[in-house]
């Protein structure tokens, strides 16, 4: 595959921006710090969007550690308010913020090309993921739609989410596709899920595939992500026999 500078930078810039937003969003919230509204400029120019614009920015909670109850709670949650929170929790939303590692793969148009926004809705449909939260697709568990996506797929361009209203209007050089865990499921049924996905939609939209290093995903680079997953469910079965 040939180097496209309109795809590679874009995706140099993307990976340093998720690294800050992991900083970021780990860091334990003041009493005083609220939720603050992500203004976009939007100057036309091809810019990233950070994963803190994408991912619920809920309660932070630091990487490997478990989730903070924040610090205003008057009462211990019930599993009343467990369930009156999925019932009104929009589709693919997350509850929180609290992740450890993200697992990422880009779909990305071929040299000279772009993908179209009509051509994605579609591709997105006839893939099963599902338009909801933060205006992106998701991939929710089967028959648990109250639940966090097993991933989601955004727009590689600022503010990384699908406006529906000018999705006839839409080129973009690529979407990422991305998982957070520890999410719904274990980590290597979460990747299972979504490589073939990730393939699904390159075939229907006849772009590529990369990895988070921005290379052609190779069948060296698959296996070796299942090792990593595979070790890292066995890391979270430790934890929990611990706790």
């Amino acid at each position: 595959m040939t180097w496209n500078p309109d795809i590679g930078i874009p995706i140099a810039v993307i990976g340093l921006l998720i690294v800050l937003a992991v900083i970021l969003l780990s860091r334990p919230r003041k009493p005083d710090q609220g939720r603050r509204e992500v203004k976009v400029k939007r100057t036309g120019q091809r810019a990233e969007p950070t994963l803190g614009e994408i991912i619920n920015d809920g309660a932070s909670e630091a990487p490997g550690g478990d989730a903070q109850q924040p610090e205003d709670s008057e009462a211990p949650w019930s599993e009343d308010q467990d369930a009156l929170d999925d019932a009104q929790r929009p589709l693919g939303e997350r509850p929180e913020a609290g992740f450890d590692r993200i697992v990422m793969l880009y779909v990305a148009a071929r040299a000279g090309r772009t993908l179209r926004g009509p051509d994605l809705v579609v591709a997105a449909e006839k893939a099963g993921l599902v338009f909801g939260h933060r205006d992106v697709f998701h991939r929710l568990a089967d028959g648990k739609p109250d639940q966090p996506p097993i991933f989601s797929v955004a727009n590689l361009i600022q503010p990384g989410s699908f406006d529906m209203a000018r999705i006839a209007e839409l080129e973009t050089p690529a979407i990422s596709l991305f998982m957070t865990l520890p999410g719904p499921l274990p980590a290597l049924d979460a990747w299972e899920t979504m490589l073939p996905t990730a393939q699904r939609l390159a075939e229907l939209l006849d772009a590529v595939i990369l990895d988070e290093e921005r290379n052609a995903l190779g069948r060296q680079r698959i296996a070796h992500l299942r090792d990593e997953l595979r070790a890292y469910d066995r890391k979270r079965e430790g934890q929990r026999a611990r706790w």
